[in-house]
């Protein structure tokens, strides 16, 4: 018994020195490890992806973005409006900028958009000339051509039916009171009821219950007021025509670009319908109002349409040369560089010092003189913005949390 006693004490001895032996070579061992790699060894990740650990300095192989030290953060990804991309993201997403004031913007010329619209002067209304109810009407949907002497509709009047009996009454009294027949067969050529139908009347001596009216304009219709069964009164309009013979050309201009547009001068017009043919206009109308809205004046000219190429509503540019050289005084930048959020305008700017850093900034855009933008505030001469890849950069910083186009400033 007391053998076992011995043996157990023994054994026990043992285990506790193997145990110290092991475990405190082990604990050097792990601090010698830590010492050294505390001293030695920084780490490197990716502000994007923190799982991404190196030992040195590099390319984070997710995003192409610069590894930063682990649990450093640099002055820009502070910046909610800057931001880093690395040389070799930049290439491979084609990212290209350009210096601003090294453009050479076409000062002398102007570039215009627009729509085609009816010519308001060639615009007229048939109206109803007596009140009554349409019992047909023949022209149906606008779009439809009419010419004039046409029938258009076939009304049920009582007040015609009244008028019809006072005139075969005077027409009886013609001899002794001929004033007073000539006075009625009048009100019906008031009316404008042909001269033909008149005489039938007197001739046959019977009352007509539905009368034919009949246009006296031709055009294309461009609003139908009325529709069948519906009561018409003197003087409403059943519909309107324009005389597309000749149609509007109407743009908007910015209220920059307005001293460097002037009546009767001559511009160069083209439409997305026929992009290879040219059309030589004179302006002949600039709205003395300005839209406090849109900043634009509206700018016209007359456009001859003989072969009806020129439909309304179709899309138009058109071209000012010669308006004068104060716009090279300005700061241009390509059209490709803006981007729209709304209300706003913003560009990429690139800092060109050390590595490719980029600053979302909102501008102030001007005139558009051919494919550039005056910049009337928000960059300087010398600086350098994104022109292509825009989206691109804006996509990075929308990744990395910046602010983007998306997220606002």
């Amino acid at each position: 018994m007391k053998k076992n006693t011995i043996y157990i004490i023994i054994a026990a001895i043992a285990g506790l020195l193997l145990g110290y032996v092991l475990f405190s070579g082990t604990n050097a061992v792990e601090k010698k490890e830590e010492h050294l790699h505390s001293k030695n060894e920084q780490m490197w990740t990716c502000s994007m992806h923190p799982q991404i650990m190196r030992p040195e300095p590099g390319d984070c192989p997710i995003c192409g973005m610069d590894l930063i030290p682990a649990g450093h953060q640099d002055k820009d990804s502070i910046n909610v409006n800057r931001f880093s991309m690395t040389k070799n993201a930049m290439a491979l997403a084609n990212i290209q900028t350009t210096i601003v004031g090294n453009i050479t913007a076409k000062a002398n010329t102007i570039s215009l958009s627009g729509k085609i619209q009816p010519n308001e002067d060639e615009t007229f209304t048939q109206p109803a000339h007596f009140n009554g109810r349409i019992e047909k009407l023949y022209v149906k949907s606008v779009g439809e051509t009419v010419n004039k002497g046409q029938a258009i509709a076939v009304l049920y009047s009582p007040e015609l039916i009244s008028a019809q009996q006072e005139l075969l009454t005077a027409y009886k009294m013609k001899e002794s009171q001929p004033g007073l027949y000539t006075a009625v067969r009048n009100k019906f050529k008031n009316w404008m009821i042909p001269e033909k139908e008149i005489n039938e009347i007197v001739s046959s001596g019977k009352v007509k219950n539905r009368f034919t009216i009949y246009s006296h304009i031709s055009g294309v219709v461009t609003n139908l007021e009325a529709t069948e069964g519906s009561h018409i009164m003197d003087g409403k309009a059943i519909f309107t025509t324009a005389n597309l013979n000749s149609v509007w050309a109407v743009f908007d201009a910015y209220e920059t670009q307005i001293p460097n547009i002037k009546k009767g001068q001559k511009i160069q017009i083209t439409t997305n319908a026929y992009p290879s043919k040219t059309i030589n206009a004179t302006i002949n109308y600039i709205d003395p109002i300005l839209n406090t809205e849109t900043r634009t004046v509206e700018v016209r000219a007359v456009l001859k349409n003989q072969d009806s190429a020129l439909k309304p509503g179709m899309f138009v540019q058109a071209t000012l040369q010669n308006v004068g050289t104060e716009s090279n005084m300005e700061i241009s930048i390509p059209a490709s560089a803006v981007m729209w959020t709304g209300k706003r305008s913003v560009v990429y700017v690139k800092d060109t010092a050390g590595t490719p850093t980029f600053e979302m900034r909102r501008i102030e855009i001007g005139s558009k003189n051919g494919e550039y933008y005056t910049v009337i505030n928000g960059l300087q001469n010398g600086e350098e913005v994104v022109t292509q890849g825009t989206f691109t950069v804006d996509a990075a910083a929308q990744l990395q949390g910046k602010a983007s186009m998306m997220n606002g400033e």
